[in-house]
């Protein structure tokens, strides 16, 4: 798989939700300096050809709730194609599970699922991709208010996102 984002405001939707990084962080184990000892996801991002269908399918398996996700404040609406869905999940128990988003199928190489995981830095969790054999597609780009983000695709050319939180982001 070749992952081809993208970029087009739609980005700046991508990973923008109010609990993204509280989802699921309350109780993990702590390093010394107070940071997370290990990344987890936080986010995943399903592209459709058929967001009707997509949403129908995932909503009948799963029983996912979806909610167009509204323009940023101050920007244009969406282009038509380029909505995105946010999609909320809770688990057995009906708490809140991890939370995603779909949007339109930008390219034929846009295949799969994609998780994000949260890190300390983009910029070091990018170089230590590379370090391991894997490769950065979309460099570090901004997600403004909430932080950076980037493409990645492991040794095995299994596509993924990595994201560092910063409210300072623009």
């Amino acid at each position: 798989m070749i992952c081809n984002y993208t970029f087009t405001p739609l980005v700046y939707c991508i990973l923008i939700y109010n609990n993204l990084y509280s989802i699921g962080h309350e109780e993990i184990d702590r390093d010394g300096n107070g940071e997370r000892d290990m990344p987890t996801i936080v986010h995943f991002q399903i592209p459709s050809d058929d967001i009707e269908r997509s949403k129908k399918f995932y909503n009948d398996l799963f029983g996912w709730k979806f909610d167009k996700f509204p323009s940023p404040a101050g920007s244009e609406a969406m282009p038509e194609g380029m909505e995105y869905w946010m999609i909320s999940t809770v688990d057995d128990k009906g708490d809140e599970g991890v939370n995603g988003g779909m949007m339109k199928r930008q390219s034929p190489e846009q295949q799969g699922i994609t998780n994000y995981f949260d890190v300390k830095s983009v910029q070091e969790y990018s170089a230590k991709v590379e370090k391991l054999g894997g490769k950065v597609i979309s460099p570090k780009m901004p997600v403004p208010g909430m932080g950076y983000f980037a493409v990645c695709t492991d040794t095995e050319n299994n596509g993924f996102g990595i994201f560092e939180v910063d409210s300072t982001a623009k």
